[in-house]
């Protein structure tokens, strides 16, 4: 047994279904060990950094390994932005790279990594960007290194880990009986029961005293699979709900608790919910930089602030927690629940204060499509259980503020990391995970051009992901950054190619949307067609997206920037 087809029998003992890669001499072994498995399909993309954003694709609502791989040298650094974004967004990935051969390191052979005389050092490029980075120089030790890897990959807060495999060790063969299949012995992270008792008695007597409770939900609940657990909580004790961005749909948003999006982007409703609040329980948060107004000072003062993180790291990392759990979300909130249900009795109906979203007049600047109304049309269309992926820029805000999510469906934003294309190529490695799920990706139209050329590697292997493009030929984003901060703007615009064309002569299906009518019409052909699809959206750019840098909404949060301005200057 040669080394790569070691690695892909034990990559099949836990069940992995996919590998996501570049071609190149170092990987050529891994090429054919994955032609040859029965179970993994290999998919050979065009550019092996979406093979990375691929493999955080695949492991973004399973319990699966996300693999990617690439051959020596300027390949393998391919995969940097991807696992960055493994690593921020807790996916668990797994990178598998070449090495030029260990008996000529130093010589300055092609793509040598080694470090020595001038070489780049791979070693520490990826250890900086990994749980954990291993060179593996003698070929016994496959699978023991494997095995280790994908334990660290999965232990605590999940995240990245990288295979180096040397040039010299593909020529090999591994014994038979030094083969093993990978022994996965994770413990899960569960509440520690005296800190539940005192999280549950904090919380029974803000409830018995009649003091204003909030739960915030983030992209960990959603990951711990806790839908049940948090809606059970929500609807016994009748705590309003607010979740992040990447929360969204923790329980439906039309749900009479759902109080909407809380986040610099998010929902007036929402904002006010949280000020009047006493206690504020947090899981599954972060507390990063959109999600709390830039790290906004005093957030939590004169609030009860109950955090629950996986990590330990996480809490008391932004803001002070008044209790703290370190646990998986999901037996957390159980345990939450059935300590506090002995403490408490039955609690009167809450009534929460209308979301606006529904409600906000979105008025017509030009004859072109608002942005708004094209998030809003996307999420009414949205099948029951479909993900939408938004990438990196200003149609995040739209669709994070105007769809909302039904039970069962997940939304997923661009990540801390947050690199433009990202979802773009994501989605492929989504929709072979989840093949039963529509995946629909809502994207700027400079993500797409980014990476859009990995639409043919969707032709190819027949993965059908939707494609709607947010066209307003410039970086939006960036060029109110520029006027906000230089009162001008510049090199933010550029020329579109026709898209639904190019979609077409790679062999997909390609639609222009002028109107909200044509928009729906080509929508629902790609939702029943089953092929890959592209929707260029031809939008207005004179709509600016909901947004304050404050807590106490828009208007305070230009105040306070101008106050912030006249001291600076």
């Amino acid at each position: 047994m040669r080394v790569y087809e070691a690695i892909v029998k034990g990559l099949e003992s836990i069940e992995v279904e996919a590998a996501f890669g570049g071609a190149g001499e170092n990987a050529a072994g891994l090429l054919l060990a994955l032609k040859h498995s029965p179970t993994i399909r290999g998919i050979v993309t065009r550019h092996e950094q979406a093979a990375s954003f691929m493999a955080c694709g695949y492991a973004m609502y399973t319990n699966k390994l996300g693999v990617c791989f690439a051959t020596a040298g300027p390949g393998a650094f391919n995969l940097f932005s991807g696992l960055a974004v493994a690593m921020s967004d807790s996916y668990p990935v797994l990178a598998i790279s070449g090495y030029a051969a260990m008996e000529w390191a130093g010589r300055g052979s092609l793509n040598e990594t080694s470090g020595l005389n001038n070489t780049p050092d791979s070693h520490k490029m990826f250890e900086a960007t990994t749980k954990k980075s291993w060179l593996l120089t003698d070929i016994n030790d496959t699978c023991d290194v494997l095995d280790e890897a994908v334990n660290v990959a999965f232990s605590g807060r999940p995240g990245p880990v990288h295979i180096h495999v040397p040039e010299n060790l593909t020529h090999d063969d591994l014994s038979e009986d030094l083969y093993h299949d990978i022994r996965l012995h994770i413990a899960p992270i569960e509440p520690d029961p005296a800190r539940v008792e005192h999280i549950a008695a904090a919380l029974a007597a803000a409830i018995n005293d009649n003091r204003k409770i909030v739960m915030l939900v983030g992209f960990g609940a959603i990951r711990s699979g806790a839908y049940a657990e948090v809606k059970r909580l929500i609807e016994r004790f009748q705590i309003p709900l607010l979740t992040t961005l990447d929360g969204k749909g923790i329980v439906s948003e039309g749900h009479p608790l759902s109080v909407g999006l809380f986040c610099d982007s998010g929902h007036s409703s929402a904002w006010k919910a949280f000020r009047e609040a006493d206690v504020v329980l947090a899981v599954g948060n972060a507390f990063t930089q959109h999600a709390t107004f830039n790290y906004y000072e005093g957030l939590f003062e004169g609030k009860t602030l109950i955090h629950i993180n996986i990590s330990d790291k996480e809490i008391d990392k932004v803001y002070k927690a008044d209790y703290a759990l370190a646990s998986d979300a999901r037996p957390a909130v159980a345990a939450i629940h059935k300590a506090l249900d002995l403490k408490v009795g039955e609690v009167s109906p809450k009534k929460v204060q209308g979301r606006d979203w529904e409600a906000r007049r979105i008025p017509h600047v030009t004859g072109k499509i608002h942005p708004g109304q094209l998030a809003q049309s996307i999420g009414k269309h949205l099948p029951p259980r479909a993900i939408l992926l938004a990438d990196a820029g200003a149609h995040l805000a739209w669709l994070g503020y105007y769809v909302e999510l039904e039970e069962g469906q997940n939304f997923r934003k661009a990540g801390e990391f947050g690199p433009m294309a990202g979802h773009v190529n994501g989605a492929i490695g989504l929709k072979i995970a989840h093949p039963d799920r529509s995946v629909v990706v809502g994207c700027g139209d400079g993500c797409y051009q980014l990476a859009g050329f990995e639409l043919m590697t969707a032709v190819e292997h027949n993965i059908p992901v939707i494609w709607v493009i947010f066209n307003d030929s410039e970086f939006k984003l960036i060029k109110l950054y520029q006027l906000a901060t230089y009162f001008e703007s510049g090199l933010v615009e550029f020329q579109n190619p026709d898209f639904a064309a190019h979609a077409r002569a790679c062999g997909a299906d390609g639609y222009t949307a002028e109107s909200i009518d044509e928009f729906e019409n080509a929508f629902r052909k790609a939702l029943s067609s089953g092929r890959p699809t592209v929707i260029d959206a031809h939008i207005t750019r004179w709509a600016i997206p909901h947004y304050s840098p404050s807590p106490d909404g828009a208007v305070q949060g230009i105040v306070e920037s101008i106050e912030e301005r006249l001291r600076n200057r």
